[in-house]
């Protein structure tokens, strides 16, 4: 949203959009992405909010594969150990069957 130095910027989510509260942040921890909101030098959270609306910023990230790889990691986390045990136990039949799969055809 805004340029502090040379070093810090100050980001902002919105919160209710992204859970990213407005704070101070090095530069060297962002990661640029290609998507851009047009907005002004220290613009509001609703201004904010209402340019990402405009220009679907939300919905292209959504749509990329880093942003899947995000979703993914967190719903790992989120997993319950009955959750686990049942992918655990999922991947090892899928895996049988590729095997077995794989041996019909060397044949």
């Amino acid at each position: 949203v805004d340029i502090v130095d040379q070093k810090r910027v100050v980001v902002d989510g919105p919160e209710q959009v992204t859970g990213v509260k407005r704070h101070m942040m090095p530069v060297k921890r962002l990661s640029l992405t290609d998507f851009k909101a047009n907005i002004t030098r220290g613009a509001r959270e609703k201004t904010l909010r209402l340019a990402l609306e405009k220009d679907e910023v939300m919905k292209k990230w959504s749509a990329t594969s880093w942003a899947k790889k995000v979703a993914a990691k967190e719903t790992r986390a989120k997993m319950t150990d009955f959750e686990r045990f049942k992918l655990m136990v999922a991947r090892k039949k899928r895996s049988g069957e590729v095997k077995k799969t794989l041996k019909t055809k060397k044949k």
